[in-house]
């Protein structure tokens, strides 16, 4: 069970009101794969469509969303979790809209919290006031605990691999643990930093091979994302590639995954409110440390 107050939990359920959200994990299974780079500008490229997009950064250890958008945060999710602040109080305006959610720093594993501090991380995602579309979840490179209990929150997992072997072995390592101990089947495969569309494909048909003998897992293929200096540059100004350089080959790629997002069904059930995904990241790092 749930180490969170039931009773506060069931008056959750109870409000009827919100409207679902489209939540959805990047992950890879190793570090420099373009992983927060992609989450960033893919919520910024959705929040240029119109779509109200926050994104939350769910790396515990090595935050750098802000970093990546020149943003410093006075505040973060660690201070929710104390009740010190709302949701709404740590919220940055990111480029064209976007919202961010920094890291809680210094929070290893939301198992550690307190039933009240559980509760009320809980209810400060049900009591956000600004209106809410698209959430993505930005991970930490790697299969660890909080990774996996992320992804296994989100509706979807959008697995982030590059032409480097290492990143291939991880990232079936990753959909391997996440399958066979976890039940997970859907992921969604983006590739980045192709030398172009078929490289692209050629990648992914190399993961569907393995994973196609060894596990029952249904891959997608998300798309590719091109090798592009400009995304470099990007960096280095601390801007999203999308705002820095939209018309850049890097920048129409998302664009045109940020569309493909925006035709996912959103779930209606209750796993498709932002409240609901807390409530099931609690339970899943609860379970893994009873």
């Amino acid at each position: 069970m749930p180490a969170y107050n039931m009773d506060q939990a069931a008056g959750i359920r109870q409000m009827t009101s919100l409207k679902p959200v489209r939540v959805l994990a990047v992950a890879s299974g190793k570090g420099g794969v373009g992983k927060t780079n992609v989450s960033v500008n893919l919520g910024v490229a959705l929040a240029q469509m119109g779509r109200a997009t926050a994104l939350l950064d769910a790396d515990m250890g090595l935050a750098n969303v802000d970093i990546l958008l020149g943003l410093h945060p006075s505040h973060n999710l660690s201070h929710v979790i104390r009740g010190e602040k709302t949701l709404d109080d740590i919220l940055l305006d990111g480029p064209a809209g976007l919202k961010i959610v920094p890291a809680a720093s210094g929070v290893q594993q939301m198992a550690e919290l307190s039933p009240a501090e559980q509760a009320g991380l809980i209810r400060a995602f049900s009591e956000l006031q600004i209106p809410l579309e698209v959430l993505i979840v930005d991970t930490a490179a790697g299969i660890s605990g909080s990774v996996v209990n992320f992804a296994r929150a989100c509706q979807e997992v959008v697995v982030v691999v590059c032409d480097e072997p290492t990143s291939l072995t991880d990232a079936y390592a990753f959909i391997k643990l996440l399958n066979r101990d976890y039940g997970l089947h859907r992921f969604q495969i983006l590739c980045n930093m192709v030398r172009d569309a078929g490289q692209g494909r050629v990648l992914f048909e190399k993961l569907c091979r393995v994973t196609d003998h060894y596990l029952d897992v249904a891959l997608s293929y998300f798309g590719a994302v091109p090798h592009d200096d400009s995304v470099r540059k990007s960096v280095k100004m601390q801007q999203p590639v999308m705002t820095a350089f939209p018309g850049c080959p890097a920048a129409q790629a998302l664009k045109a995954l940020a569309r493909k997002i925006d035709t996912w069904p959103v779930s209606d059930l209750p796993s498709g409110q932002l409240e609901f995904f807390v409530e099931r990241m609690i339970h899943f790092s609860s379970e893994a440390f009873a």
